[in-house]
């Protein structure tokens, strides 16, 4: 059955995103995909095998449950890395599964041991320091009794990586406090190789950090929003392009949002639109509704506001944003009819609405926005 809305996933966007990221790394350096937040929006179950036909081979989920839905479409060689919560009963699971997993706290670590005990099986861990973030990591004190835990059970541990996640890299408001994270890092390294302990893998960086501090990329980047299309800030893009002596932006939006026109309606002149009082029509008009409203991430916010395109024209918004429907104003379109297509992200003809317009009227950021789009919306992929 053909659905009323839906998230068109353009393959060629992404191939030609992980080109320029690529593009970016040092060598040797290598690429792990992060695709959190159902891959930022996007879908699980749809983008990992899209990344994975593009040469992609290493995913970061940020849970349990994130990484059995990678499990369940991903290939047999493909690794997966998770960043955050685990449950005792996932930790077992992906003990079992080979799955990598941050050490963030001397807990997890003595539960690791002991179900590893239980399953004759080794862990693949990495070791999350403290270096001035501030929010998960093994403090200098955590760190040496990980340490020695780690010694005492080599049999049961192997230490896939040290890694740290930076605070901001995205503003130049931080940059000494990334440099100072950098600088403690660096120190734990040192520390680590005085007491002959290699991790596998030595990563601090997000998509900022990999553009905007190289020096950062070690040997692996856990790079986000930008494999979907999207620079960081706009801080973030004006300062590459600037750099590189470039106008056009490298980089290409993964998906485009679509519903069609349900119904289409006169109103005159002197009558409300919708729930309330939000809108006076103050000549005649008419009006469009689309099957779309914030139960579908199309935020409240945007009553009055948001704009959507039909006939690659903008049709804005009147009336409160429900939760299944909008209402838009069509007046100067000609011959809209029922089924017409709609475009919510994306472009229609030299039209097009961005998600950081989209999202700038919500009061929302990208990631936010995008995160926010419900699983069950169809995602499709094209080209």
């Amino acid at each position: 059955m053909h659905p009323s809305t839906y998230i068109q996933i353009s393959k060629s966007a992404f191939k030609q995103n992980y080109d320029f990221i690529q593009s970016i790394l040092l060598p040797n350096v290598k690429f792990s995909s992060v695709i959190k937040g159902n891959a930022y929006g996007h879908g699980i179950e749809v983008i990992v095998p899209v990344l994975e036909e593009i040469g992609v081979n290493h995913f970061s989920v940020f849970n349990g449950d994130e990484a059995f839905r990678v499990k369940q479409v991903c290939g047999p060689d493909t690794e997966i890395m998770v960043m955050g919560m685990l449950t005792p009963a996932q930790l077992e699971w992906v003990i079992e599964k080979d799955i990598e997993f941050y050490i963030f706290d001397i807990h997890r670590l003595e539960q690791a041991i002991e179900l590893c005990k239980e399953l004759n099986k080794k862990a693949k861990v990495h070791f999350e320091i403290e270096t001035g973030m501030n929010r998960t990591g093994l403090s200098n004190d955590d760190l040496n009794q990980a340490v020695e835990l780690l010694k005492k059970n080599a049999d049961y541990l192997e230490l896939y990586g040290l890694c740290t996640h930076l605070a901001g890299a995205e503003s130049i408001a931080n940059y000494y406090r990334i440099k100072n994270q950098l600088i403690n890092y660096k120190k734990t390294l040192k520390q680590l190789k005085a007491m002959d302990i290699e991790p596998k893998y030595r990563h601090v960086s997000c998509s900022a950090g990999t553009i905007r501090f190289p020096e950062t990329q070690f040997d692996m980047v856990r790079v986000g929003i930008m494999q979907y299309g999207f620079f960081p800030t706009n801080e973030v893009m004006i300062n590459y392009l600037t750099q590189h002596k470039e106008v056009d932006d490298p980089l290409r939006r993964g998906l485009t949002w679509k519903s069609q026109v349900m119904s289409v309606k006169e109103v005159a002149t002197g009558e409300f639109i919708g729930y309330g009082t939000a809108y006076f029509a103050s000549k005649d008009m008419k009006i469009a509704t689309i099957p779309i409203g914030y139960g579908y991430g199309f935020a409240r916010a945007l009553t009055n506001q948001g704009k959507v395109l039909i006939h690659g024209e903008y049709a804005q918004v009147v009336g409160i944003v429900n939760m299944n429907i909008i209402s838009v104003d069509i007046t100067d379109i000609d011959d809209v009819q029922v089924g017409d297509s709609v475009t919510i992200i994306g472009r229609d003809g030299d039209k097009d609405i961005t998600v950081s317009s989209f999202s700038d009227i919500s009061n929302q950021v990208n990631y936010e926005l995008l995160t926010r789009l419900p699983n069950d919306i169809p995602r499709v992929v094209v080209d």
